[in-house]
Formats: C-alpha cells, structure tokens, sequence
C-alpha cells in the first residue's frame, strides 16, 4: 500500500498543500468532493493527525457514523470505507467491481468489518467511491 504523504504534524493539509501532492489526480479529488458536497450537504469533514500511522486523515462522516477515510498518497489519493459483514448483501448487490466483491466477500470470512479501498487513477474510480458512499449511507 502507498505511503501516505502528510505526515509533518505542524503542517495542517491545506487545499494547497493537498493540491500539490495529487498530481493529475487533482481534478478527481475536486470531483468526488464536488459530489460528496452537492449530493450529501450533511456529511462533515474533519482532518486529524494520528500518531499511529504518523499522518494526517480525513474522515467523512455523517453525525456519529464514519463514511470513509481519505489519505494523500504520492501522485493519487485514497478512500477506505469500513464495511460490517451484516452488510453483505448491499455490498453484493452493489455496482462496484466484481474484484471488490470479491475481496469483501473473502474478507467476510475471518472478519466482522471489512476495509474496501478506492485508490484514485481514473473516472472509473469515482464512479465507485460513489456507489460505496451510496451502500454505507443505506446501512446501519
């Protein structure tokens, strides 16, 4: 897994900071966030450094529950959404890709909470945050 790349922890992630570490995968981050902030105006965003991973996080959420977290890596950025097994079948009937599926489903078997990752390269890639954004709000 790529290193996440914001981890000077008295330098708070500024658009541009944020900015001059995506690269071309600039204009997708302003996409999915351009979604995330027309289609889902009560989901909150807060930025956190952590001293486990040694990094800043962004997490989405919605009140209390936790949509996905967002971490800057070199040239791209991450989305990882936290999925319990009681949500299989929404995640099945889903519109992601059958090699998620997969790995959700394989995970399903030694864990109760599955972590399913976008990394962001291509449209493609939003098309897919959207759907899991899409299943974690329809879940409890």
């Amino acid at each position: 897994m790529e290193t996440p790349v914001l981890t000077d922890k008295n330098q708070f992630p500024t658009e541009e900071i944020i900015f001059s570490h995506l690269g071309k995968t600039k204009e997708l981050w302003k996409v999915v966030f351009g979604y995330i902030h027309s289609n889902h105006p009560n989901l909150t965003e807060q930025w956190n450094y952590y001293n486990d991973g040694k990094s800043w996080l962004l997490k989405v959420s919605l009140k209390d529950k936790t949509i996905c977290w967002v971490s800057v890596i070199n040239n791209s950025f991450r989305m990882t959404f936290y999925l319990n097994i009681n949500v299989e079948k929404a995640v099945m009937e889903s519109k992601i890709s059958a090699e998620l599926k997969k790995q959700y489903k394989a995970n399903c078997e030694t864990k109760k909470i599955n972590g399913l990752t976008v990394i962001f390269k291509t449209k493609k890639d939003l098309e897919t945050a959207k759907e899991l954004i899409r299943v974690k709000l329809s879940t409890k």
